[in-house]
């Protein structure tokens, strides 16, 4: 396979996730969270609660799909962490974001600045 069939490939299956699923694994490229640390995360963004019964599904999901991987703090509590793939797709759909939006240099000077 060649690497522009890998990219499409990638491109592909991350436009399959929601965009929870998306804003799921851009919170996790910060730093592996447990739980209810995501839960704040995105509650926090969304400015609403973000019912359990939405999130852990999701979550399960992302792991099922080799995105997300999940190990075991406690008896209680499960760490959950970007995988390289879903590394590979928060940098892919950042990318897919920028094609689109950086369409001259005024533009690309705001990207700049935000960088900084």
């Amino acid at each position: 396979m060649s690497e522009a069939q890998t990219v499409t490939d990638e491109s592909r299956a991350a436009s399959d996730l929601t965009a929870f699923q998306q804003n799921i694994l851009t919170i996790l490229a910060e730093e592996p969270m447990y739980g209810l640390a995501i839960k704040r995360e995105l509650e926090a963004y969304y400015g609403s609660e973000v019912n359990h019964g939405r999130l852990y599904p999701n979550l399960d999901d992302l792991v099922e799909d080799g995105l997300v991987e999940k190990s075991e703090l406690d008896k209680r509590t499960n760490q959950y962490e970007l995988t390289e793939a879903g590394h590979d797709v928060v940098l892919g759909q950042i990318e897919w974001v920028l094609d689109r939006f950086v369409t001259d240099e005024e533009r690309a000077d705001e990207v700049r600045a935000l960088l900084e």
